[in-house]
């Protein structure tokens, strides 16, 4: 199985099982398994039979309020705080707070802030002018983007610790760690189950103590079994690090809290047996205890008292609509997934369109992705999969009478309201990206959002158009005299492939567009579809009233121009709600066929853009109570 084929999380918990697996089977411990102690120096595990826990607040209330926080969780035994700050109107606030809380609880506690890229360049130097003398250990992502990290180090003087940043590394991360080796970065904040398991973080962690950096272990809200793995890895971490020092003559590394501080902010657990963080009796201090993590992964029991539902995956609806448009009569071929009435998805429909010679199939995978969080629709366009055109018998009129975007929008916008009342959010590939991008341009009104990945507006010069229609008729009397098997060898030896040819599944992807029995069909979009048919949206993009989102491939250099252009296009940075919800992203390791080269980043982002058109939908009605349940 390709490793892109699994989410972080997916692969986090997989590797954490396998390992415990053989660590049971052994009949030894995690820990063991990751550092065999035996064959090592075992005063170590004597020194590490506890790791130190970061307490986490969040900082609302007033400067004194959270700062008596502070000061009962360091009577607690707490010895590092970690405080989220840029969620106020002005940066002066957060510096109020933690000038408060330093002047509490001491110098003797590591304190840590957290803006989670919340802050704009300047907002983040005001904040850092203000709190350059009450010794941070780091702030944490302080500006929103990742090209102002250096420059912020160097202008603030502020040490500096990278967490989002890291989050979408690439497998081998190293590459893209190396332009962050400066010396006012001073942590990498590791999360497992979001950068995609134990050894990708092991790799980003080594690089770190190589060059003197803290690695941090975090937890994003996980249960008492994968805080007690988080806890045995944190452990081998530190013993690593200590070999590193020793390796490179450089002095023996400071004790590292991790930040595991969330578990104190779930009432409940999976887990019968308490995790096992507390005040260490020989220190006083709050630490996670590794024996107990061990004795929790072994005698793992199920508290099924708190397991609220059980998910075993929602089947997909399929059915078929007859539907009008113009001339033409269609049996549409759709397939649906999401609880229509479930209150997270109460206006939240997606329509997914396909590229040429796709069909709804292929966005089935994303679908069950996202379906927790949206109704999903998929259509075989006409021409293809199952999808029919009912009132073409004759051959030569059929190639006559062609198809257009405008008829295809048409259908579709018939489509969307015999299945919703309310907006939909289009996600389209390709050919289905120019569809949902001319609906979202001309039907404002029934277009919540769309999604474009690896879509163009068409073409503007004349020449260029005549071009392109002479080629694509070329190819469409191609599929109809010589078949398309012939076809495809044709179509998928062009450059545009090249990226999805390397793909482990490109025999497969290629075999299932070849089940086509609709030729003419085909052709007929293919020649009608054509760039050198459908009208330039280009103008229109100028007057964009739908919240966009561009999704090009790292590797499709054709369209990220264009998406470039695009974004220059839209207005991205006009001041009003509709341009503040642009985005325009550049998807790492894939090419055109970004949804089939690199699900992942695809489910995240379409995800994204849905909750935030919802969340701005939500808070325009001020229905505080749904946008707080969609948020969750």
């Amino acid at each position: 199985m390709a490793v892109c084929s699994l989410f972080p999380s997916v692969r986090c918990g997989l590797e954490m099982a396998i390992l415990n697996a053989i660590a049971m089977s052994h009949g030894s411990s995690l820990l063991n398994i990751l550092y065999p102690l035996r064959e090592r120096n075992e005063e170590k595990s004597e020194n590490l039979a506890s790791i130190r826990i970061c307490a986490l607040i969040d900082s609302s209330g007033t400067p004194e309020e959270v700062a008596r926080i502070a000061v009962d969780l360091v009577e607690e035994g707490f010895t590092a705080i970690k405080i989220k700050v840029a969620r106020r109107a002005d940066p002066v606030e957060d510096a109020a707070v933690i000038q408060e809380v330093r002047k509490k609880v001491g110098c003797h506690i590591d304190l840590r802030v957290d803006a989670n890229r919340n802050w704009t360049y300047e907002q983040a130097i005001k904040f850092g002018f203000l709190v350059k003398d009450y010794n941070l250990q780091y702030i944490e992502e302080p500006v929103q983007h990742e090209s102002d990290i250096i420059r912020y180090c160097e202008e603030s003087g502020l040490p500096v610790a990278l967490d989002e940043t890291i989050d979408n590394c690439p497998e081998n991360p190293l590459n893209m760690l190396v332009k962050y080796n400066h010396h006012q970065i001073v942590a990498l904040v590791i999360k497992p189950t979001v950068i995609g398991g134990f050894e990708k973080a092991a790799m980003i962690a080594q690089w770190a103590h190589i060059q003197g950096k803290m690695a941090v272990i975090s937890a994003a809200f996980e249960s008492g079994l994968a805080l007690s793995a988080y806890i045995l890895f944190s452990c081998y971490l530190d013993l690593q690090n200590a070999d590193t020092c020793k390796l490179m003559n450089n002095s023996p590394a400071s004790s590292v809290a991790h930040g595991f501080g969330t578990y104190r902010w779930l009432e409940e657990d999976i887990t019968t047996d308490p995790l096992g963080i507390g005040r260490n009796p020989s220190t006083g201090f709050i630490e996670a205890s590794v024996a107990d993590a061990t004795h929790l992964l072994h005698k793992f029991q199920m508290n099924h008292n708190f397991i609220r539902r059980t998910f075993t995956g929602e089947k997909v609806l399929g059915y078929h609509l007859d539907l009008d448009s113009n001339d033409f009569s269609f049996s549409v071929n759709v397939q649906e997934i999401g609880q229509r009435n479930n209150l997270r998805n109460s206006g939240s429909t997606i329509l997914f369109l396909h590229g040429f010679l796709g069909t709804n199939e292929e966005w089935v995978p994303i679908m069950h992705a996202i379906s927790g969080s949206a109704r999903c629709i998929s259509v075989d366009l006409p021409g293809h999969g199952a999808t029919k055109i009912k009132n073409c018998d004759d051959d030569k009129a059929a190639l006559r009478s062609l198809l257009s975007i405008e008829i295809i929008a048409d259908l579709l916008l018939k489509l969307i309201e015999h299945v919703t009342p309310d907006k939909v959010t289009l996600v389209g590939y390709s050919m289905g990206a120019r569809i949902a991008l001319y609906m979202a341009l001309k039907f404002s009104d029934k277009i919540e959002g769309a999604v474009i990945l690896s879509g163009s507006p068409g073409l503007e010069d004349a020449v260029a158009r005549k071009i392109r229609r002479a080629k694509d008729d070329s190819k469409a009397r191609s599929i109809v005299t010589h078949g398309l098997q012939l076809f495809l060898n044709t179509w998928y030896s062009g450059g545009l492939w090249k990226s999805l040819r390397s793909h482990p599944y490109f025999n497969h992807i290629v075999v299932r567009r070849s089940v086509h029995d609709d030729l003419q069909g085909l052709a007929k979009v293919l020649s009608g579809l054509s760039p050198g048919r459908q009208p330039s949206l280009w103008e229109d993009l100028k007057h964009c009233k739908v919240p966009l989102m561009l999704v090009v491939g790292e590797k499709d250099e054709k369209f990220k121009r264009v998406a470039q252009k695009m974004w220059h296009e839209i207005g991205h940075d006009r001041d009003d709600a509709v341009s503040k919800l642009h985005q325009m992203v550049v998807v790492p390791s894939c090419g055109h066929a970004v949804h089939l080269e690199n699900p992942l980043p695809i489910i995240r982002l379409v995800r994204q853009f849905v909750t935030s058109l919802r969340s701005v939908k939500l808070q325009e009605k001020g229905n505080v109570r749904d946008l707080l349940i969609y948020n969750q």
